[in-house]
């Protein structure tokens, strides 16, 4: 193991928590039937699918996800894209958005 993966591995570490991997699980899975329920009421209350918050959404969808059900990429570099110190914050500002 190289010591760029220990590192990513000891950033990631803190995150190692059921109660944070329940939340981002939470989080996606009410992001993705969000979307899937009435894309176009959705979309108006986050005022539109533009290039940058459609990508955004769907990232940190994927990487909620990926994080929420305990799955950890073994590269360092897949860790990193799919960091959940990134999606889960994205997460929260999109479906705030939504809510609010």
């Amino acid at each position: 193991m190289s010591n760029l993966s220990l590192w990513v591995k000891r950033l990631h570490q803190p995150l190692d928590n059921a109660l944070l991997r329940a939340l981002s699980l939470l989080l996606a899975l009410m992001s993705a039937g969000l979307v899937m329920w009435d894309p176009s009421d959705f979309a108006l209350a986050i005022g539109g699918f533009g290039p940058i918050i459609s990508i955004a959404l769907i990232w940190a969808t994927c990487a909620a996800l990926i994080f929420g059900v305990g799955f950890i990429p073994r590269r360092w570099y897949w860790q990193i894209i799919f960091t959940p110190y990134l999606a889960v914050p994205v997460l929260i500002y999109i479906l705030q958005l939504r809510v609010f």
